[in-house]
């Protein structure tokens, strides 16, 4: 018999229906998914048997869903700092991957990753990266639920030769992962500037045979724009739409250098977006228009980039960072306010992975992915508006409790499953090989 929890919260906001605080309620959940939400007495009398877990000074929320990282990048926090997105990857992030990508440095990277991601209530995280196996291992070890996206680049590196053979293996991977729990896969041509034309419209025909995403860094930078008008005698997104790419299958990312006739036409395609604005911050990428394209229907999520250039992978602190952008950059106060803001770190993340009907929202049936954030501390008193109170103060170390489909992973600082020992022994000895690149 599969035991029935009932989880009694301060206040639980299921995101669906829109701007509802529900207090004195109780979620049930039993086995992977929501059984029921309702009043805490009605609870009590429907579900005399069932296990009580009581959250007195908790706001339970939908698990967060970051929707753009690169994981194994956790081990180059803090190694480059300081400087522009080209001069970052040309002059340091990329010449230390050629020195260090290989199975053993992917897997130790994402296993950082997913206890930071678990530990700060994220419970699905679209990643991209190098030997994507080995995050797909340490995301499974870890019962982070994840979008794996295998990086397509047309010159040689650790993983993959020729961008043909990119496309090979990233076939390869994405058919094995058709059985696996918690996994799904796309292709994650890395940008307009390192894949051809033959190499975009390969990876079409895949997707659309196989019913995938597509995942892009697209209009970056302001160099990235004026660097590709030279070489191909237009802007990145006009050689993407000639290519044929645009439509609600392409997940694009950052999309910082936007003009309006560009904004309508991604409106009208249905293109995904993913907004990382502590990344684009600290790179001074830009800014990502995003009440413009939410007014136009688009639906934009949150994602915090890798630890190397965020430098961390707090979705709390990262959805505060986009309420906080669109205030000042629109000049309005009342720009992105903090119900929309965590409508894009939930329901519209899961939207953007195409997970809506699975996870982002606490409603009956749906994938119990929860978290649990407490306000018990000075730094979190009083409570007036317990999401505002997500949004505006709190960060991810007032997470207490962390369930994907389910399954508790995290509670009360404590890993229900992670050798912590091991991934911290693994990390220092990554950190000593690092450093010795300098």
């Amino acid at each position: 018999m599969v035991d029935i929890i009932r989880i009694e919260a301060r206040w639980i906001v299921p995101v669906i229906p829109r701007e509802t605080v529900l207090e004195n309620h109780a979620l049930v959940v039993r086995g992977s998914e929501i059984l029921d939400l309702l009043p805490s007495l009605a609870a009590q009398k429907k579900y005399p048997t069932s296990q009580l877990l009581p959250l007195p000074d908790h706001l339970l929320i939908p698990g967060l869903i970051n929707g753009h990282g690169h994981a194994a990048m956790s081990l180059l926090r803090g190694y480059a700092e300081d400087t522009s997105l080209m001069t970052w990857l040309t002059d340091h992030i990329w010449p230390a991957e050629a020195s260090l990508v290989s199975h053993e440095f992917v897997y130790s990277g994402a296993r950082l990753a997913a206890a930071e991601m678990i530990s700060g209530g994220t419970t699905c995280a679209a990643d991209s990266y190098f030997f994507p196996d080995s995050t797909a291992k340490a995301f499974q070890e870890a019962g982070l639920r994840s979008q794996i996206t295998v990086p397509i680049i047309h010159f040689s590196n650790n993983w993959a030769l020729t961008e043909q053979n990119h496309i090979d293996q990233s076939l390869a991977f994405i058919d094995e992962c058709k059985n696996k729990e918690l996994i799904t896969a796309g292709f994650a041509p890395h940008s307009p500037y390192s894949v051809s034309d033959a190499g975009f419209s390969k990876i079409l025909s895949h997707s659309e045979e196989l019913n995938i995403p597509i995942h892009l860094h697209l209009h970056e930078s302001a160099r990235e724009i004026q660097d590709h008008v030279k070489a191909h005698g237009c802007r990145p997104l006009s050689r993407i739409q000639t290519l044929g790419l645009l439509s609600s299958q392409l997940q694009v990312v950052h999309m910082t250098q936007l003009t309006q006739g560009e904004m309508e036409l991604v409106a009208n395609e249905g293109v995904q977006i993913a907004h990382c604005p502590q990344s684009n911050m600290k790179l001074a990428s830009g800014i990502c228009p995003v009440m413009q394209l939410q007014a136009k229907g688009m639906n934009v999520c949150v994602g915090t980039d890798s630890a190397a250039s965020n430098n961390d992978l707090d979705m709390v602190q990262e959805m505060r960072t986009a309420a906080m952008l669109a205030k000042v950059s629109e000049n309005d106060p009342s720009a992105l306010d903090a119900f929309t803001a965590l409508e894009m770190g939930t329901i519209n993340g899961a939207r953007f992975l195409g997970l809506d009907q699975t996870i982002g929202s606490l409603e009956v049936g749906k994938a119990a992915d929860l978290t649990a954030v407490c306000f018990s501390d000075f730094s979190s008193q009083p409570v007036y508006h317990p999401v505002s109170q997500l949004i505006y103060t709190a960060t991810a170390q007032h997470v207490t409790h962390t369930w994907v489909n389910g399954k508790l992973l995290y509670q009360n600082n404590r890993f229900k499953h992670l050798d912590t020992e091991q991934i911290s022994a693994d990390v220092q000895q990554w950190q000593r090989t690092v450093k010795a690149l300098k």
